[in-house]
C-alpha cells in the first residue's frame, strides 16, 4: 500500500471514530435525565406536532422513571395528541396503558369514554370495519350498563345510535346488492339481521359525508 492510500485510510478511520464518538456523546446526553426533563420534552414535541419524538421521549420517561408522578399526565397528553391527529390506535394504546397502571373507578369512567370515542372515530369504511362497528356497539352497551348516570351517557347514546344506523344501512346495502345479482336467499339473510331493530329505513337519512359521520366537530 503506497503512502497516499495509507494516509487516506487513516483519515477515513479517523472520521469513523469521530462520528462514532459524536454519536455516543449525543446518546449519553439523552440518558439519566430527570422525569421533569422527559416530561418537558414530551410536551414540547406535542406542541410542535412531532409525535414520533414525543413517543420516544415517553419511552425514556417510562424506562427511567416508571413510578414518576408525571406518568399519568404524560399518558393522557399523548392519548389526546394522537387522537387530535386521528391516530386512534395509538390513542387507545396510551389509554389502555393509563387504565392498566393508574385506572381507578373515578378515572376509568372518563378513559373508557375516550377509548369508545377513539374507536368510533377510527371507523373509516363500514365495509372494511364491520368488526370494529360490532365491537364498538358492544363497548357502548357495556359502558352504559357499567357507568349508570354518567355525564358522558348522552354522547355514548349518540355514538350507539350512529353505530346502529351504520350497521343497519350496511345490511340493507348488502341485501340490495344480492337482490340485483339474483341471490335472493343471501339478501334475506342480511335483511333478517335487521329484524327486531328499533331502526327503520324511513328513520335514516344516509349522510353525505359517509355512513358513520362525526359528532365531535
Amino acid at each position: 500500500m503506497n503512502f497516499k492510500k495509507r494516509i487516506l485510510l487513516i483519515l477515513g478511520l479517523a472520521m469513523v471514530f469521530i462520528f462514532i464518538g459524536c454519536k455516543n456523546n449525543d446518546n449519553e446526553a439523552e440518558f439519566n435525565k430527570s422525569s421533569m426533563y422527559w416530561y418537558k420534552k414530551i410536551a414540547s414535541s406535542i406542541v410542535k406536532s412531532d409525535l414520533d419524538k414525543a413517543d420516544s421521549y415517553y419511552i425514556s420517561l417510562k424506562s427511567e422513571h416508571m413510578h414518576s408522578k408525571l406518568m399519568p399526565t404524560a399518558l393522557m397528553m399523548l392519548a389526546h395528541a394522537h387522537m387530535n391527529e386521528e391516530e386512534y390506535l395509538l390513542a387507545n394504546y396510551y389509554l389502555d396503558e393509563y387504565n392498566r397502571r393508574f385506572g381507578e373507578e373515578n378515572s376509568r369512567e372518563y378513559t373508557d369514554f375516550m377509548k369508545l370515542k377513539a374507536s368510533f372515530l377510527g371507523i373509516k369504511d363500514v365495509y372494511k370495519d364491520q368488526k370494529l362497528i360490532m365491537d364498538a356497539i358492544s363497548d357502548a352497551n357495556t359502558y352504559i350498563a357499567r357507568y349508570l348516570n354518567s355525564a358522558y351517557t348522552p354522547l355514548v347514546n349518540t355514538i350507539l345510535i350512529r353505530l346502529r344506523m351504520s350497521l343497519y344501512l350496511l345490511n340493507e346495502n348488502i341485501a340490495s346488492l344480492y337482490d340485483r345479482t339474483g341471490h335472493i336467499n343471501a339478501a334475506n339473510i342480511y335483511r333478517d339481521k335487521n329484524k327486531g331493530s328499533v331502526l327503520e329505513m324511513t328513520d335514516i337519512i344516509p349522510p353525505k359525508k359517509g355512513i358513520v359521520g362525526k359528532i365531535f366537530d
